[in-house]
């Protein structure tokens, strides 16, 4: 069950040049109940969003590239405040080895970005902080937190390489994720309870 409280259906478009890449991300997102649509190119992006009717637009930066019309069209539209009447975010995703090359443009423009690969419940937090953004939903992901903690774990141990685990892989029993919660739990003591170092002191 999705922890997040909608307020209509998310509509979320998704260019990514990897197929499989792209296909993992639908699946994650369909997971939410949000309807997802992946586009090939910029062109059919850019007439999907003629529509109205997308909330997020998550884009793999290399397919777009910066310096592109489609990538100063949709920085100035996701600029746009929803008091001004904004209604759509964008996320980019950066290949790991092209970090260095888009960071700094999309950091310059105020674009939120992911680097590839990404923890997956840092990915679906920052996307719904930016659905939330345009009141999309009404609350984020934060108890993605929780369950995926446990799920991580059974993610390691089918040991594929690819983006994601098959959703077989994360299964769980209520005990498995009880018992996570409860090393949670003491480990935040444990952090209250530890005295504070002054990262300042050259002898420590």
């Amino acid at each position: 069950m999705s922890t997040t409280v909608a307020l209509r259906q998310v509509g979320i478009l998704v260019l990514d040049g990897d197929p499989q890449g792209a296909g993992a991300v639908k699946q994650i997102l369909d997971s939410e109940g949000w309807r997802v649509r992946v586009v090939p190119d910029t062109r059919m992006l850019l007439a999907e969003l003629k529509t109205g009717e997308w909330s997020l637009v998550i884009a793999d930066v290399e397919a777009m590239g910066t310096d592109t019309p489609a990538f100063h069209i949709l920085t100035e539209l996701a600029s746009v405040s929803v008091e001004e009447g904004g209604r759509f975010r964008i996320l980019y995703l950066i290949p790991e080895m092209m970090g260095t090359q888009y960071v700094a443009p999309l950091e310059a423009a105020r674009l939120p970005y992911v680097i590839r690969p990404y923890h997956l419940h840092d990915f679906l937090e920052k996307i719904s902080d930016l659905l939330v953004e345009v009141k999309a939903i009404e609350a984020p992901l934060r108890q993605v937190r929780h369950e995926f903690g446990a799920l991580r774990k059974k993610k390691k141990q089918a040991g594929r390489n690819t983006m994601f685990a098959s959703r077989d892989s994360f299964s769980y029993s209520d005990e498995e994720l009880a018992e996570y919660e409860r090393q949670e739990s003491e480990l935040s003591k444990s952090k209250r309870n530890k005295p504070r170092i002054n990262l300042g002191d050259p002898n420590r």
